[in-house]
């Protein structure tokens, strides 16, 4: 039964992974779709230069929130590298290890 726990566990993290992947491409999609769309309509209507700026700054400010979107899905492993989590777990595990009166 301890199997089939930990296998529906893992079934269970591996596929809020997927939908937290297919989330931020999504994201990135409409993100593309819509600030191409923004940018094709102000060339066309060729504003002045003070609509110019709204265009790329929504861009800009769309683009850090999809950077934070990046980071909470990809960023854990570039920035801590693959399975740092548990190499670090068991180091801690050792050192309390040595360090008790056993």
């Amino acid at each position: 039964m301890e199997k089939n726990y930990k296998e529906n566990l893992k079934y269970r993290a591996a596929k809020k992974r997927v939908k937290d992947i297919k989330g931020f491409y999504v994201h990135l999609l409409v993100y593309l779709f819509i600030n191409v769309a923004i940018i094709a309509v102000n060339s066309y209507r060729n504003w002045e230069q003070l609509n110019e700026i709204w265009t790329y700054s929504t861009a800009f400010f769309w683009g850090i929130g999809l950077f934070a979107h990046w980071l909470s899905v990809f960023g854990p492993n570039v920035l801590f590298g693959k399975d740092w989590e548990e190499k670090k777990i068991q180091e801690l595990m050792e050192k309390q290890k040595r360090n008790t009166w056993e």
